[in-house]
């Protein structure tokens, strides 16, 4: 049999009212979602939102109690793992100690086709090339980095040529800054083979580098999901905003409408314009003021320009980031978070009087009874 060069285009995946529930603990509640193909998908959230469940689901190692899993329009949820033809890549890699890299990769190749030995070396090197690891095919894990048995571990994923590829937390035991540069090289992998992705995390920096589309859950169900832009600019509620990034949220109530912003209460007594964009708001109505704290400025001097906010109040906490200065100021009782581009010779201090500022355009409105 000939080595298959190419592998095949990406599995379009939908999700259909899944449901999966451990005694009187419901993990995934009743969730929809279509996962394009060829896309890299993320499943983003905190301990316990369903997301690693959600992906045991998809690969079959766990049976849904309701609802159907679809591969490009065939249900998939009653066939064994082995036959969905998808590979898996796990957060502690599971390689065999007692073989080797070339062995390791080779594994699934024995397992699922019929490449005659020649065909099968071919490909095992093909996809250690496509992972950077030419020249290491005779050694152990234990004589690799992390950063290497991660990428084995891709390769022994990939080998097989899948239209689909599950990660769960792959790169949780790197180090910040392999992770940093395994992100960028997941992405490129990605790009150059077509295999629709699903990848798991809790890591919102992760998700916003790599990802086409991320879908927020909490407790079992889906928040909101959308490209990384849309979730972190036009979050729907709270908790993706405060998820997805800093958020400062400013707890207020409706004290005007008008055609083209809302003007707003903020607790602790000052009032801010809101752009009515696409919210539903009335007079009345509990909301918070979403401003990310890279759109706050900070100035030892008040400085009112039209089309922004500026209040005063007081540094009650400065970090050191290098290229940067995080802030956090009291302003009538309330914490706003600020990240400043690091200015030589200016020196902020806790305790100083401040004015923090921000475009009214960058400020968003999200209800606070909404999910």
């Amino acid at each position: 049999m000939a080595a298959d060069k190419t592998p095949s285009r990406g599995a379009a995946v939908r999700i259909d009212r899944l449901r999966k529930t451990f005694g009187s603990a419901v993990a995934v509640d009743s969730i929809s979602l279509d996962i394009p193909a060829g896309s890299f998908v993320t499943l983003l959230g905190p301990s316990g939102s369903g997301k690693t469940t959600t992906l045991n689901l998809i690969a079959g190692f766990l049976s849904p109690d309701a609802g159907a899993i679809l591969f490009d329009g065939a249900v998939v949820s009653d066939v064994p793992t082995h036959k969905r033809n998808i590979g898996m890549v796990f957060q502690n890699y599971a390689l065999f100690p007692h073989m080797t890299v070339f062995d390791n990769v080779g594994f699934p190749l024995k397992m699922r086709t019929k490449l005659a030995s020649a065909d099968a070396r071919t490909r095992i090197l093909e996809t250690l090339a496509l992972v950077e690891l030419n020249g290491f095919e005779a050694r152990y894990p234990r004589q690799l980095s992390g950063g290497q048995q991660q990428r084995v571990a891709m390769a022994r994923a990939l080998v097989s040529h899948p239209r689909l590829l599950l990660m769960d937390e792959p790169l949780g035991a790197l180090d910040k800054k392999l992770r940093e540069q395994m992100q960028f090289e997941i992405k490129n992998i990605h790009r150059s083979i077509g295999t629709t992705f699903v990848y798991v995390t809790h890591d919102q920096t992760e998700a916003l580098t790599m990802s086409d589309l991320i879908v927020v859950m909490n407790h079992g169900k889906i928040e909101q999901a959308g490209t990384p832009r849309r979730l972190y600019e036009t979050p729907e509620n709270q908790f993706v905003a405060d998820f997805l990034g800093g958020a400062n949220l400013l707890p207020g109530t409706v004290a005007a409408v008008a055609a083209d912003h809302f003007g707003v209460a903020v607790e602790g007594g000052f009032t801010v314009q809101v752009p009515r964009d696409r919210v539903v708001a009335n007079a009345g109505d509990a909301v918070s003021v979403l401003v990310r704290p890279e759109e706050v400025g900070v100035a030892l001097t008040e400085d009112r320009q039209a089309g922004t906010e500026c209040v005063a109040g007081t540094v009650t906490a400065v970090g050191y980031l290098g290229d940067s200065l995080k802030l956090e100021v009291a302003v009538a009782g309330i914490a706003i978070g600020a990240k400043l581009a690091r200015v030589r010779g200016l020196s902020i201090e806790s305790g100083q009087r401040v004015y923090v500022s921000w475009p009214r355009a960058s400020a968003r409105l999200l209800l606070r009874s909404a999910r």
